[in-house]
């Protein structure tokens, strides 16, 4: 018998082209050799648990290696490490014999290397296997793009011998050229498109979506399949043959998603190691996928340049997973970074929070790196311009949306609310209703808040700054102080005076020149001739035949119509002020009375008086106090006055209300009552 083998028998390599009998073939050759030869089996060659009985001419002659061992000894052991181990010496020991039939990309790997450790070169037979084993991989394999791959996932188990014949190398350029090929052939790209991540960038990160993507193109997969060592080489040399970026990012994002982000990578690695014990296992996967994901931040392009090939939402993700793998702080900066440059394209769906809804957002790490990616876009985009821009306008509205989102976590301090609303610089809000609702979530999460606390969380929040919905939601919002919804009232008023205005200046230059009476054609003596070419009311020839109160009344009982319905939804909101206000106002008095009786009745006029001396609406000659706030913004304040001045401005405010709800009502009057008259313009 040639070989023997113990009852165990490991394959380590499983070729489906490979006959599977390699023993009983290799039993028969040294048959055939002893009786065409008439020489015995002298040589003993052991490998692991298996030895071979051979003739010593076949190997002394084609083998430096058991040249010189034979020449001390007819019993030779091969290494443990010997390229493919047993099974790969028996297809050698095949060889030696004449068969030329067994080689396969399955193998050819094994046996290049097994041939190279046996030193099967032409020195010493020619067209020895070194050479057969090479024109093999070259005029075959490397033409192939699947049978290059299968060797190169042989060649994991073949390092370092691989790598010095170069059959690595080799694999990944030829995988690499092949690649760039299917990306330019014309009739490919025609039938089906390149997989880029263009159309996500506008989206929320989803990996499900990105899977669907990659479902397009099966070379990818191919290439994300591979270890990554291999896969890093073969994105250098990608780049290195010239392939655009836009082709090359999303094959990182995608092996980025199977091997980091995937819920399936701790089951994949666990399974492959099942005889570690479970704690040391999760370690093991851990520190695994940790190294995968500081080669992935290598590989993805940084800065500017990454923002049309690489969604921020991606970032985002290997943010959130290095911090659960606890992957240090110098890569964890690194992302920072990139997201702070990118900040302005990211989605606020995309932006970290705890885990767990138990966790508390005031405590948690999350919350402290977002934080410190607001800050440092702030610090490289918003302080070093000082203009405003549209991007800085969106990173302060996503960090509103933000703050809304987090507001709703009882455990904030109005202190520590208020320092997260200082991140970002008010010049860079455009519009305050984000922080409004930011600011009405945290009011809503801490309805016990004195009436002072309030006023210094909302004391950023400007109400011009706030849309038509928005103002009138505030002045409905019992949570919000009452000086944020006098403010709002104010602004509310100016706004619906302004709309007036402006539609009224606007009949004033129409196009034919009748004001319905009121404007002297001399005043505008060009008027007629140049509004019959600008005015956008003029529909062909009949433009001029229909009087401006057609146009007014057309277009400024909509604007009447939109501001009564403003003033209907807020009239319940007044009215309630009014009481309170009234409420105040008498407990003022009876307050002020058991103090001080005799003075009061000498020096205080009786209420009635007092509205016979109030000032007009506006206020005039009256000063409000003014207070500085820590960033030197100059805030209205309606208290910290004695009990006499609060019981004669609770007084005035009362007239304000009731001249806001006559206003009101009125323009619900005139509009049912109006024939087409030109509005009046208010003077508050």
């Amino acid at each position: 018998m040639g070989t023997s083998s113990s009852p165990k028998d490991f394959s380590v390599l499983s070729s489906p082209l490979s006959s599977p009998n390699v023993g009983a073939l290799l039993k028969i050759k040294i048959i055939s050799w002893s009786h065409e030869t008439g020489l015995p089996v002298i040589v003993r060659v052991r490998i692991a648990d298996r030895t071979f009985n051979l003739h010593k001419h076949p190997l002394f002659s084609k083998s430096g290696y058991f040249r010189r061992e034979l020449n001390e000894s007819n019993e030779v052991e091969l290494p443990g490490n010997f390229p493919g181990g047993a099974e790969t010496f028996e297809m050698m020991a095949l060889f030696i014999y004449g068969s030329s039939t067994l080689v396969d990309p399955f193998n050819v790997a094994a046996l290049r290397c097994a041939a190279e450790f046996l030193e099967m070169t032409e020195e010493y037979c020619c067209g020895n296997l070194c050479e057969r084993f090479d024109i093999y991989l070259n005029q075959v394999v490397l033409q192939s793009w699947d049978d290059t791959l299968i060797v190169l996932q042989k060649c994991q188990m073949l390092l370092p011998l691989a790598e010095e014949l170069l059959i690595v190398s080799r694999c990944i350029e030829s995988l690499a050229f092949m690649a760039c090929m299917e990306i330019l052939d014309p009739e490919r790209r025609r039938d089906h498109p390149v997989v880029t991540l263009e159309a996500l960038a506008s989206q929320p990160w989803s990996n499900d979506t990105v899977k669907e993507i990659l479902s397009q193109d099966l070379w990818i997969k191919d290439l994300i399949a591979l270890p990554f060592p291999f896969f890093k080489r073969i994105i250098s040399s990608l780049r290195r043959q010239g392939m655009k970026e836009k082709y090359v990012s999303p094959i990182v994002l995608f092996y980025a998603i199977k091997w980091v982000l995937s819920k399936k990578t701790h089951q994949y690695w666990q399974n492959a190691d099942n005889d570690a014990d479970a704690a040391v296992d999760d370690d093991d996967t851990n520190e695994k996928i940790s190294k995968i994901l500081q080669g992935i931040l290598d590989l993805l392009p940084m800065g500017e340049k990454a923002s049309k090939v690489i969604p921020v939402g991606f970032y985002f993700s290997l943010l959130s997973r290095s911090l659960q793998l606890g992957l240090r702080s110098e890569s964890r900066g690194k992302l920072q970074d990139q997201i702070a440059s990118l900040l302005y394209l990211a989605q606020v769906e995309d932006f970290l929070l705890p885990e767990s809804s138990n966790d508390s957002v005031s405590s948690c790490i999350e919350l402290s790196i977002m934080k410190s990616i607001f800050s440092k876009y702030v610090s490289f985009s918003m302080e070093l311009t000082h203009t405003p821009s549209p991007r800085n306008y969106i990173v302060a509205e996503l960090w509103d949306v933000y703050l809304t989102k987090i507001a709703t976590d009882p455990q904030w301090s109005s202190k520590r609310f208020l320092e997260l609303i200082e991140t970002v610089p008010l010049s860079s809000r455009q519009t305050h209703d984000h922080l409004y609702g930011a600011l009405s979530t945290f009011l809503m999460a801490h309805p016990d808040m004195s009436q002072e606390e309030k006023g210094m969380v909302c004391k950023y929040l400007n109400c011009q700054k706030l849309s038509q919905e928005v103002c009138i939601d505030a002045v409905q919002n019992e949570l919000m102080p009452l000086r944020l919804i006098v403010q709002a009232l104010f602004v509310q008023q100016l706004n619906t005076q302004q709309a007036f205005k402006e539609c009224s200046d606007s009949f004033r230059h129409a196009h034919c020149g009748e004001y319905s009476g009121s404007l002297s054609s001399t005043i505008y003596p060009n008027s007629k001739s140049q509004n019959l070419v600008e005015s956008p009311y003029m529909e062909g020839s009949e433009g001029c035949s229909k009087p401006l109160s057609f146009w007014l009344k057309d277009s400024a009982v909509q604007r009447s119509e939109f501001s009564r319905k403003e003033y209907e939804s807020t009239s319940f909101r007044i009215q309630n002020l009014e009481e309170e206000l009234m409420s105040l106002k008498k407990s003022l008095q009876l307050q002020h009375t058991s103090k001080k009786t005799e003075k009061i009745s000498k020096k205080v006029e009786p209420v009635s008086e007092n509205f016979h001396s109030l000032k007009p609406y506006g206020l005039e000659g009256r000063t409000p106090s003014k207070k500085r706030n820590t960033i030197g913004q100059v805030t209205s304040c309606i208290g910290s006055v004695n009990l006499s001045s609060q019981r004669r401005y609770a007084t005035r405010l009362l007239k304000v209300f009731r001249r806001i709800t006559l206003f009101g009502r009125g323009k619900s009057r005139k509009k049912q009552g109006g024939n087409g008259l030109r509005p009046k313009t208010l003077n508050f």
